[in-house]
């Protein structure tokens, strides 16, 4: 009746349109790889061993300079009863003769105290064996000395030191 209206795939085929300009632009792939073999590093592998070796060596000595470590210890007694810490101290070396319980007095406190442990999850082999038989004993950060510190000598003849 009046003018035809196309519709379908016909109706879109002449329809162009240019999308170049909002395109992203990629970089040629083999030409960077190319380049990137051709530089070569600044710094040799010997440099870099060296420079590692120096800073070990610095750490080592800081280390044994310094009197005391962090680490942690199983805490089994805790407690002002002087007859209890030594019957836990005896009860331990009875039970695990292995392992070594050590007592120290920090006033008005006992403690009994099993090993010496860099990193808590080695403490926690033997927190987990003690803990059948001593239910109280926990896992508690503390200080150590170090075994290879050795304490400056004073002189004692020497003037002036305090």
């Amino acid at each position: 009746m009046g003018s035809a209206s196309v519709s379908g795939p016909e109706a879109f085929s002449n329809y162009q349109e240019n999308l170049t300009g909002s395109l992203p632009e990629y970089p040629d792939f083999q030409v960077s790889t190319q380049e990137a073999k051709s530089v070569a590093p600044s710094t040799s592998v010997q440099s870099v061993d060296s420079s590692l070796d120096e800073v070990q060596k610095r750490l080592t000595e800081k280390n044994k300079s310094e009197p005391y470590f962090n680490g942690y210890t199983v805490l089994v007694y805790s407690g002002i009863d002087r007859n209890q810490a030594f019957r836990t101290r005896d009860e331990i070396a009875s039970y695990f003769p292995e392992i070594s319980p050590e007592m120290q007095y920090q006033e008005p406190r006992y403690l009994v105290k099993i090993g010496r442990f860099a990193y808590k999850f080695e403490a926690q082999k033997s927190f987990s064996r003690i803990k059948t038989m001593f239910p109280t004993a926990r896992i508690v950060q503390d200080r150590f000395q170090r075994k290879e510190y050795v304490a400056p000598q004073l002189n004692p003849n020497a003037q002036g030191q305090n």
